[in-house]
């Protein structure tokens, strides 16, 4: 994790090269804030999320075809689920005005549709207007989907010089 956002920092150092720091408490994000959201997804969510992208996997719309799986029932999309990282990052923390630029996710269980989730947000670093921030959505004790993503914030969230 912490070597793939080097690589991506170091890469873009000369490009920021400019940027001038100023001492942390001008900064408004800081490590180890968190923000979260909760939603239950429907089975109109899942099939509207089918009509704009295409995916019409079975798994998700079909509970005939899902009885055949493992999962016994459809399950929620992954990126419908990492969508709600994508609102909590846009809308709460950082918040208007970020940049998503990358993301390593993984799916360790399936979110089956009425399930409530969390999704949650913890900023891990800062590094000049770059956030890394730990990510994860969970269903009370099981997580459907963690990861890492680095944001570029906002400019109103960034240091002063």
């Amino acid at each position: 994790m912490s070597f793939m956002w080097s690589r991506i920092c170091n890469k873009s150092r000369l490009c920021l090269s400019a940027v001038t720091a100023a001492p942390p408490s001008c900064r408004l994000l800081h490590v180890g804030q968190r923000a979260s959201l909760t939603k239950a997804f429907s089975s109109r969510d899942v099939e509207l999320f089918a009509e704009l992208t295409g995916d019409n996997n079975p798994l998700h719309l079909d509970p005939a075809y899902a009885r055949t799986t493992s999962f016994e029932t459809p399950i929620v999309h992954g990126v419908l689920i990492n969508g709600l990282i994508s609102a909590v990052l846009g809308t709460k923390m950082p918040g208007r005005g970020c940049v998503f630029l990358y993301q390593e996710i993984r799916f360790p269980a399936p979110l089956y549709i009425g399930e409530e989730v969390l999704a949650e947000a913890e900023v891990r670093k800062i590094k000049m207007s770059f956030a890394f921030i730990a990510v994860t959505c969970s269903v009370k004790d099981k997580v459907v989907m963690e990861g890492e993503v680095m944001v570029m914030m906002p400019e109103d969230q960034q240091q002063r010089g």
